[in-house]
């Protein structure tokens, strides 16, 4: 856990969230100088600080909201911290809780040296990162949708499948195994899901790789020449040679 321990002359602590943020800043001694409620934006924010910017640090917790205020202070010069959530949590976390409190707990946190840092990813980076999640989000849906169709074979206690269906060459006659009308139904229908996944994570996936070689085109090369270190989807196929230029690679099963 890193800490924020530089010293200014104001610490602004900000209560964050979608349309309004509630900010506290304190002078060095640890006097309150600015308590106040106001609409999240640009043009409110700079407006509340003018009289200490050139001498403040600002912090926010890490939620979903931060990305246009670090942007902002990196394009104004003004020093910021993200706090880490979850060890934010551990070291202030009480019965009280406000927006009111929670903006002063921030800033006493910061001004003495104890707020704990989250990592503040670069700009041009964050789109990626979020398409990464994004990935991660179908992937879920995907798995929990081949996990039902092994769990339905189950139920029924009928023989193993035997091939992962992860692959699509393997799907082929999977509905057919259950004799009730219904289930096979079902079945198909986790498939029909399943594919129209595939086509998605295809697309993602793409686009993530054509975006990892302009964030860093020879760290990317490096990854690629490391035996194993293949970007992989949850079933263990590989897809960085949709990067190489071999076009889209679906979800067939690699030849032996």
């Amino acid at each position: 856990m890193k800490f924020y321990t530089q010293q200014h002359p104001h610490y602004c602590g900000i209560d964050l969230h979608a349309r309004t943020m509630y900010l506290c800043i304190l002078n060095q001694a640890g006097a309150i100088v600015l308590h106040r409620n106001m609409k999240a934006d640009s043009d409110s924010f700079l407006k509340a600080i003018a009289p200490f910017r050139d001498q403040i640090v600002v912090a926010v917790e890490c939620i979903f909201t931060w990305y246009w205020l670090a942007d902002l202070c990196a394009r104004e010069g003004i020093a910021f911290v993200l706090g880490h959530a979850l060890y934010m949590k551990a070291i202030h976390g009480g019965k009280a809780k406000n927006d009111k409190i929670d903006a002063q707990k921030i800033a006493v946190l910061l001004r003495g040296g104890m707020i704990p840092q989250a990592y503040v990813y670069p700009q041009d980076m964050r789109s990626t990162r979020d398409l990464l999640r994004r990935r991660m989000h179908l992937m879920h849906h995907r798995s929990q949708l081949l996990a039902h169709i092994q769990n339905t074979n189950s139920q029924y206690n009928l023989p193993e499948i035997g091939k992962k269906i992860a692959y699509k060459s393997n799907r082929a006659g999977v509905a057919e195994r259950f004799a009730d009308v219904s289930v096979q139904s079902s079945i198909r229908f986790d498939l029909r899901r399943i594919d129209f996944y595939d086509g998605l994570l295809n697309e993602v996936e793409l686009e993530i790789l054509r975006h990892a070689k302009l964030h860093d085109a020879n760290t990317f090369r490096l990854l690629d020449t490391v035996p194993g270190a293949v970007i992989q989807d949850g079933s263990g196929v590989g897809f960085v040679d949709a990067a190489r230029g071999n076009g889209p690679i679906g979800r067939q099963k690699p030849p032996a």
